[in-house]
């Protein structure tokens, strides 16, 4: 067992953002979703044409197509018709509008900022499938606590992947702060000794890393049940966050993932990345309406601060604007 901290010397994998407006990066960021779906909404609704069953239709196939998936589609053009009787819409252009804050209505219970102030330390431990970006989510995760004057320990409890536990090392270069690793042994281990090793130090947030896996590896999914259970022996109120990384590039089957991980461990948050390389960033309408746990962040690039709380009245007006 080794504790490594160093001052950041480390070749960066990442650089730091310009400053820049959280809303104009998030734009930028949802380019690519704004273009397959605001688009094609402004282009069916901007016509003039009359509200119908036919443009309800095309709607449907729009929503569908971006990853919204069944349930919230129909929720939301069910929601759609209830807001054209009541208001008694006649012309396609009024529905982007109602659209916009349906969508609004259905994502803003996702929006709860992660309160870290209850636990000293606060015990953050992150799950996922391989390549979801948990230990870059880590990272910045790490910088984030830190913008708020906060000390971070970071717990390298992938240990099926050397590359993964080096990876590590380097945020924790780049962050000036304390990873407790082994060169091999046991995921629950580490994280074990990073929590004893953060309450003698009095440390703020631990972030406790796991090895990615699949929700069918029924054997890897009982070992992250054994990682929780030996969090609480370390820690009995702990953990105190279970934080689900999801890559939003993998559309309905981050869905899947959701259901899965939450059954095995009560989920109880969402960290979606890579929303900048997918255009279906529909998938937080599916994951609102069919297993709303709460989104506290996004991720919408490559910078060190573009990880940022997730908060549904700026993310419907990137996806529109």
């Amino acid at each position: 067992m080794f504790s490594f901290f160093k001052k950041s010397e480390a070749p960066a994998v990442e650089t730091e953002s310009k400053p820049e407006g959280w809303a104009a990066r998030l734009k930028q960021g949802l380019s690519r979703t704004r273009e397959q779906f605001g688009r094609k909404v402004a282009n069916l609704l901007g016509g003039g044409g009359k509200i119908d069953e036919d443009l309800y239709e095309e709607l449907e196939t729009i929503l569908l197509t971006s990853d919204v998936g069944v349930t919230a589609t129909q929720y939301l053009l069910d929601d759609l018709r209830a807001r054209v009787r009541r208001e008694g819409m006649l012309e396609a252009g009024q529905l982007k509008d109602a659209l916009q804050q349906s969508l609004l209505a259905l994502l803003q219970p996702l929006e709860a900022p992660l309160d870290i102030s209850g636990h000293r330390p606060f015990i953050i431990m992150l799950a996922g499938v391989n390549g979801a970006g948990k230990t870059t989510t880590i990272g910045k995760l790490a910088k984030y606590f830190q913008s708020q004057g906060k000390t971070v320990l970071l717990a390298a409890g992938d240990t099926f992947r050397a590359a993964a536990r080096e990876q590590l090392m380097i945020w924790g270069e780049r962050n000036n702060v304390t990873v407790i690793a082994q060169e091999s042994g046991d995921s629950a281990a580490v994280i074990f000794d990073a929590i004893q090793a953060a309450k003698a130090r009095g440390i703020d947030v631990v972030l406790a890393d796991t090895a990615g896996r699949l929700p069918t590896q029924l054997h890897l999914m009982e070992e992250i049940k054994k990682v929780k259970r030996v969090i609480a022996k370390a820690e009995p109120s702990g953990p105190h966050e279970v934080l689900l990384v999801l890559d939003a590039n993998t559309g309905q089957n981050g869905l899947a993932q959701v259901k899965a991980f939450d059954d095995a461990l009560q989920v109880s948050g969402l960290a979606l990345t890579k929303l900048d390389g997918t255009a279906k960033g529909g998938i937080i309408a599916a994951i609102a309406r069919s297993r709303p746990i709460p989104i506290r962040f996004i991720g919408v690039g490559e910078q060190l601060d573009d990880l940022r709380p997730f908060e549904a009245q700026d993310f419907v007006s990137a996806l529109f604007e």
